[in-house]
């Protein structure tokens, strides 16, 4: 583990397996890797980054607040392809000025292996160029990472198919960001209030 963390120490980024496909993860704290996920994406830094972490220990130690009730009840789901927004008690490189921070425990064993092992929680954002498809392939990863401080996590070909499930909470009901693997309908059983999109 420690060329990975003196890369990512170093402003360097790492390919991920997730759920789904592979994913940049840079350090959420560090300025110099979060752009450089932003530069291999080729995506203008205008939105927030999502985080994975091996346990809440270390999204605590990023100033996210998973105190609020509403918020307890989908961090008991955990692990799981289930990403929520959450208040952030301070400023990182992957949020900018956002004061909200969308984490996640993975349902992915290898991943919070790596993320405990690494000691540190780290973004996750869709390895691809910006309106590209997803990379299931570890081969497919050393066109898009050519140039760049990164390595590449081998977990063989991933099964592909749809992203985590994104959701918010305001006022103790339940919003549903994006759908995805986490299904919606057990997430309504969780929570009584009406379960829309927004």
């Amino acid at each position: 583990m420690a060329p990975l963390s003196a890369l990512l120490d170093a402003g360097g980024f790492l390919a991920i397996p997730t759920e789904s496909s592979y994913g940049l993860a840079a350090d959420p704290r560090s300025a110099a890797g979060v752009a450089a996920v932003f530069a291999c994406k080729g995506r203008a830094a205008e939105k927030s980054l999502a985080v994975v972490a091996a346990d809440e220990r270390q999204l605590a130690a990023l100033g996210a607040d998973l105190d609020a009730p509403a918020v307890r009840r989908l961090t008991e789901l955990w692990p799981a392809a289930l990403t929520v927004v959450v208040p952030l008690r301070r400023p990182l490189a992957a949020t900018g000025e956002d004061a909200t921070l969308a984490v996640r425990l993975p349902a992915h064993e290898n991943l919070r292996r790596l993320l405990g092992e690494l000691g540190r929680p780290l973004t996750a954002t869709s390895a691809n160029r910006a309106g590209e498809p997803p990379i299931l392939d570890p081969a497919a990863l050393e066109p898009l990472l050519e140039g760049f401080p990164a390595a590449i996590v081998d977990d063989g070909v991933l099964p592909g198919g749809a992203p985590s499930t994104l959701v918010a909470v305001a006022d103790g009901r339940l919003a549903i960001l994006r759908a995805g693997r986490y299904p919606s309908q057990r997430l309504g059983e969780v929570f009584r209030s009406d379960c829309g999109n927004r």
